[in-house]
């Protein structure tokens, strides 16, 4: 075993925070990517968290090598990170200027120039000795080459397109015009320079080798890579705000349980591998069979402490919604799936039936104006044979016989072989089903016990299926409120700067209003002409304009789009009237399209006219979803493209 020194500690320290550092950046650049992969701000910070991963890669793996060669070889792979480093500033920079509004053809040319020569600065670096002497100093805790001869032209570029690039962000930063997002690109000024910190060579600048002593130069290391992953941290979670109307309590506390999840899981399992000793024999055990269990002990116990932490999380992220949140989350445990009713029935009626001693038994509920049985104990042949013979009066005609028998702790009277049982509401004025149980061919004898469990079960039957009208109700204002909630998560992808190219979408879409389905269907009632298309507001959107390109009138141009809307709901396959999955399509095609009465696309549809109602307001709905989709499209199109362009030509150059 090695000899604990100062030198070694600081060492094995600056090892565990290169790998720490490393995760974290490399952990940063794929949330980023998950989570705005369409914002060229997220799309540049990912690139930046890439160059300095390549970098933290170099130091983790210089830790391990044996030859120079090798140091060679990872010294030179760091500057695919190095090198681009300061293109990928200036273009971030660019992409807030553009996001406030203020885009610039020559800042942008500027950044084409940048990454061409950090390409050639690079080629440099692997091929000649301008840039880099094959010569490794300060190895191996703080392995580096010497400089070469135009090292500091290198330098002098690193240092001022870097230093265009906070300028720049200085500038986005003035062009905020609230408090909130002036406060957000404060965090990106502050935290700037982290990525640069992290990559740039300082040792190369003092050019003799080994001046500095080792220790001093692990201390600063180790200061520098805690300083950078808390400001790496920081900018992460600014950047992760731009361009979107996300509350701020869900990017704080989506970023902060993934990286209490990723990120610093796996620093933790690593310490655990690089802090064990490096000793053929730890407690009689090989090392790798303790290390194994080590680790394997730490995930397990990480996970115990991450779930103790979560109050705390919560506490601060939600803050004053904390109540509300705990109690959104707690629904979540207790609201039942329709097989969970079910199933919860079905485990009533048998209980009720093994009591009775009697194999056969049935739960029977209204479900679409007929009689359904929700249930079923032993033969389903004999509960379909009771449907057969009963009707739908029977659930108004019952009485509480049976149920004031088993209360007084006598058998009740018996109707058709069976014992039929209402299953009411709390406050018995409607009639939720009935609990039908054969009579069994021997009367059995119950105990004042068995009595009080069967009427206790009959009570659950009845909360059960309560609770789940209950929850119908509830699904249904979901359903209800759907397209509003797709507008309000469409609003997070939204700019959030006050630019008159961003303000624009905000203000004037109608997909973003809440009565879009509406608009929606207002016009379909007048596909074939009238003022609910002439005039519609769904005339201001960007597809539809593109459309009245090409048809020259706005009615033939929006009963076009809403054509297309109509087919992108169109099942594969051969078309049939009354297969579930062609509904909808049917309904808007037959109904709005066609021009038949509801009457007899009902009809032909095999359906109530209730049930059309229904299904024809999930029709619009699935409509006003695909036109929300095709105006994203499109919108997204016109930004990246020739509205770009239109643009451009309207501003003058900046920066």
């Amino acid at each position: 075993m090695e000899a604990i020194t100062l030198t070694s500690v600081l060492g094995l320290t600056n090892l565990i925070l290169s790998a720490a550092n490393l995760i974290l950046v490399f952990s940063l650049f794929l949330y980023i990517l998950a989570h705005n992969l369409w914002n060229s701000v997220a799309r540049t910070f990912a690139a930046l968290m890439g160059c300095v991963a390549v970098v933290y890669a170099g130091d983790v793996l210089l830790a391990k090598v044996t030859s120079v060669e090798a140091a060679i070889f990872w010294l030179k792979f760091q500057w695919l990170g190095i090198a681009f480093v300061p293109a990928v500033y200036l273009h971030f920079s660019d992409a807030l200027l553009r996001l406030t509004g203020a885009p610039s053809k020559r800042r942008r040319l500027a950044v084409g120039l940048s990454y061409a020569s950090s390409a050639v600065f690079f080629l440099l670096a692997l091929d000649s000795n301008l840039l880099l002497r094959n010569k490794v100093v300060y190895a191996p805790l703080a392995s580096q080459l010497t400089a070469g001869p135009y090292f500091w032209v290198f330098a002098l570029y690193f240092f001022l397109t870097s230093g265009w690039g906070l300028v720049n962000t200085l500038w986005a930063r003035q062009r905020c015009l609230t408090t909130l997002s002036r406060r957000r690109m404060t965090y990106l000024v502050a935290t700037f320079a982290a990525p640069g910190m992290a990559v740039f060579p300082y040792l190369l600048l003092a050019s003799t080798p080994a001046t500095l002593s080792p220790d001093f130069i692990l201390v600063l290391s180790a200061l520098g890579n805690i300083g950078v992953a808390a400001m790496t941290a920081i900018m992460a979670y600014s950047v992760a705000y731009q361009s979107t109307l996300a509350p701020d309590r869900v990017v704080k506390h989506s970023m902060i349980l993934y990286l209490l999840r990723g990120p610093l899981l796996g620093t933790f399992v690593i310490g655990i591998a690089l802090v064990v000793p490096r000793v053929e024999i730890i407690l009689g055990l090989p090392r790798e069979t303790f290390l194994i269990f080590s680790i394997v002990t730490g995930i397990v116990l990480y996970q115990v402490l991450l779930k103790l932490a979560q109050p705390l999380v919560d506490r601060l992220t939600y803050e004053g919604d904390r109540t509300e949140i705990t109690w959104l989350q707690s629904v979540d445990e207790r609201l039942l799936t329709s097989s969970e009713i079910e199933q919860m029935m079905k485990n009533i009626l048998t209980a009720i039936c093994d009591l009775l001693r009697t194999p056969d038994g049935s739960v029977i509920v209204m479900r679409n104006g007929q009689l359904h049985t929700e249930a079923h104990c032993g033969s389903k042949r004999a509960a379909g044979k009771w449907l057969q013979t009963s009707t739908v009066d029977v659930l108004s005609n019952i009485g509480d016989e049976v149920r004031e028998a088993f209360q007084r702790n006598t058998l009740p009277p018996i109707e058709n072989e069976h014992w039929l049982i209402p299953l009411r509401t709390s406050q018995e004025n409607a009639t939720l089903g009935i609990l039908t149980v054969a009579v069994p061919p021997i009367m059995p004898e119950l105990t004042e016990r068995e009595y009080a469990v069967i009427s206790q079960l009959i009570r659950r039957a009845e909360t059960t299926l309560e609770d789940r009208r209950l929850q119908q109700s509830i699904f249904a204002l979901i359903h209800q409120l759907t397209p509003q909630l797709d507008s309000m998560r469409q609003w997070r992808h939204e700019m959030r700067y006050p630019g008159p190219e961003t303000l624009a979408p905000l203000e004037n879409s109608p997909v973003l209003a809440p009565d879009f389905p509406k608009m929606v269907r207002e016009a379909l009632n007048h596909y074939w002409g009238g003022p609910s298309l002439s005039e519609s507001p769904l005339l201001q959107l960007d597809v539809v304009q593109r459309a009245l390109r090409e048809y020259g009138n706005p009615s033939k141009a929006l009963r076009a789009v809403l054509e297309h809307a109509i087919e992108e709901l169109k099942p594969e396959g051969q078309r049939r009237l009354t297969s579930p999955e062609w509904t909808l399509y049917n309904i808007l095609d037959l109904k709005y399209v066609r021009g038949h009465r509801v009457h007899d696309v009902a009809n032909r549809l095999a359906i109530s006219e209730s049930d059309f109602y229904r299904k024809q307001r999930r029709a619009i709905e699935e409509v006003a979803k695909a036109l929300a989709t095709m105006e994203q499209k499109t919108a997204g199109a016109d930004r990246n493209g020739e509205g770009d362009n239109e643009h451009h030509k309207n501003h003058e150059d900046a920066g």
